[in-house]
């Protein structure tokens, strides 16, 4: 099952979704806790690279309500920029002093070796030593892999020789091996502003969404598809579900949300490439979270759309019909129509294909 939230008070919004998860059932108050954000680069989680610090603030206020003592963050940024700075000036050493948690470096840390599938892979021992490990990655692009969720974000959890390494063998696979040695215990995304041109920012897209779920790989290949990826395009996905990380998300799975009244308006400004396809789109009061989804999946077509008539989108056209293409559910009284609140670029992609 799989848990989302909407909301632009993220604190609180990362707070309600794990209410409103399942947690509860692989959670203990005795429970040694890690906390595994994205901090690949220093600077501030609005430029869509970095795990909000008030994301992971939401889950220390869950876990201290449930009774859990002990918790750390655990973080180790890519090759040749500094934890400590990532720390600093993505607002986690605040955070740090604010409910006494320690920030550990796992550049500094000492690792064991460990088998799987072929691979002798270092990990940090701080990330193989916790009862329970929550992953809280950010929903983005990557160059290389396409997606980079909770799998991908456990690259953290090795040295930096070994973050070397894996591009040497190719990447995928020995991600899909890392997880089969580092233990995810819940997953919660921070989909509010995630970049979704560049793994290091510049380019957000506001969608105001916590997305939360047990298995790493079901929630990675939802959201894969939330971008317009099928689970086979990202190969690391596949190589994991051989190798039983998890399972795959498939439409029967239940997708249970909350505030969707929350979801936020157009910000045109967040998305760049908006203005190259302005003139495909007829928009009236979309929200971000669809208009955004349509624009990416256009620019995965490179412009290059079947349309018969303009693309509807948005509140404004609900109750209407016409000729052309409708995206979501308020534009579904169109001669096509992609459902959706908001329909995934995977489906868009095929309609206007």
């Amino acid at each position: 099952m799989i848990y989302i939230s909407y909301g632009s008070d993220i604190t609180k919004t990362a707070y309600d979704t794990l209410v409103l998860s399942d947690i509860s059932k692989y959670l203990s108050a005795e429970h040694n806790v890690a906390l595994k954000p994205n901090l690949v680069v220093p600077g501030p989680a609005s430029n869509g690279a970095v795990t909000h610090p008030e994301v992971t603030e939401g889950v220390i206020l869950y876990l201290r309500e449930f009774g859990v003592k002990n918790i750390r963050i655990i973080e180790s940024s890519w090759v040749g920029d500094s934890t400590k700075r990532a720390f600093k000036y993505c607002g986690y050493e605040e955070l740090s002093r604010k409910y006494n948690i320690p920030l550990i470096d796992l550049k500094s840390d000492t690792v064991r070796k460990l088998h799987h599938s072929g691979y002798d892979i270092a990990v940090c021992k701080e990330a193989l030593d916790t009862d329970f490990l929550i992953n809280l990655p950010v929903l983005k692009a990557h160059c290389q892999t396409r997606l980079t969720c909770n799998m991908k974000n456990l690259k953290g959890c090795i040295p930096d020789s070994e973050k070397r390494r894996f591009h040497t063998l190719g990447i995928h696979e020995p991600v899909a091996v890392l997880n089969m040695l580092v233990k995810t215990g819940y997953c919660v995304v921070d989909g509010i502003c995630g970049d979704l041109t560049f793994e290091e920012g510049g380019n957000p897209v506001t969608a105001n969404r916590i997305i939360a779920g047990r298995d790493p790989l079901m929630v990675d290949s939802y959201c894969a598809e939330l971008i317009g990826y099928m689970p086979h395009d990202i190969r690391y996905l596949s190589f994991g579900e051989k190798l039983g990380v998890g399972k795959l998300y498939t439409p029967d799975i239940k997708v249970l949300e909350q505030g969707t009244e929350n979801k936020p308006k157009i910000n045109a400004s967040a998305m760049p490439a908006a203005n190259r396809y302005r003139n495909l789109i007829n928009e009236d009061a979309a929200c971000s979270a669809c208009y955004s989804t349509l624009i990416h999946a256009i620019h995965r077509l490179h412009g290059r759309v079947k349309a018969d008539g303009k693309i509807h989108i948005g509140q404004g056209f609900t109750g209407k019909s016409g000729n052309g293409i409708g995206i979501g559910v308020c534009a579904k009284g169109f001669t096509k129509n992609v459902p959706g609140c908001p329909p995934k670029a995977t489906d868009i992609i095929e309609v206007l294909r």
